[in-house]
């Protein structure tokens, strides 16, 4: 039988401000962590570098939400990382695949043609998003399902974007930390508000909710 963290006990940790991760892969064991500081990228207003958003236009990917989860939480447990080893193991596998099936977990994936080259993962509460990880297998892939993600995320009212820890290739989006203390009462705010993780209607639309950031940042 696959080894899962209880789902309602996960769900609660996430209202708590907590998010659990693993030592490694091999370790079959998990741990919940609260950060002093939490990184923050605004949903509204968040600001696209020029030059990312001119490839963002001319890409002729296609964009998915939740077509292949399993595989996209696969790739990024493989994801190189300087100086420590993938914190994604079975039980974490197992337990967001299982997020994922009742609505509360949720990937955006980038295609070129019928293969798999970008995605990323995170969780659903309330009006909330806690990114979790994500992955490139050409160029950009991984910030392009950032950018199609944070469309999502504008069209459909969320107010937080949770990307947990500090990640210096998030500053060109306008991401901030912020204590823990001012992070609990946004979450608790966010929490509060209902928003659906409905996709776009077409690339068009994730160009425009983009362009409209831009001009107010």
């Amino acid at each position: 039988m696959k080894k899962i963290i209880n789902l309602e006990t996960l769900i609660q940790f996430y209202k708590k401000a907590y998010f659990p991760m693993a030592e490694s892969q091999e370790i079959d064991e998990i741990k919940f962590y609260k950060p002093k500081l939490r990184f923050i990228i605004p949903i509204l207003n968040f600001h696209c570098p020029k030059k990312l958003l001119s490839e963002f236009k001319k890409t002729k990917y296609t964009f998915r939400i939740n077509y292949n989860f399993p595989q996209v939480i696969e790739y990024c447990k493989n994801v190189k990382r300087k100086d420590k080893d993938t914190w994604i193991n079975s039980i974490i596998i197992n337990t967001y695949i299982e997020l994922n099936k009742i609505n509360k977990c949720h990937s955006v994936e980038c295609y070129e043609n019928e293969n798999l080259i970008g995605g990323l993962y995170g969780v659903h509460l309330g009006s909330c998003f806690f990114g979790e990880s994500m992955f490139s297998l050409k160029k950009n892939t991984s910030k392009f399902c950032l950018l199609y993600l944070l469309s999502i995320l504008k069209k459909n009212n969320f107010k937080l974007l949770d990307s947990q820890f500090f990640n210096y290739h998030l500053l060109q989006f306008g991401a901030y930390e912020i204590k823990t203390e001012s992070y609990e009462k946004k979450l608790e705010e966010s929490l509060k508000v209902k928003s659906n993780f409905k996709d776009l209607k077409n690339f068009q639309e994730s160009l425009s909710l983009i362009q409209s950031s831009n001009q107010r940042s």
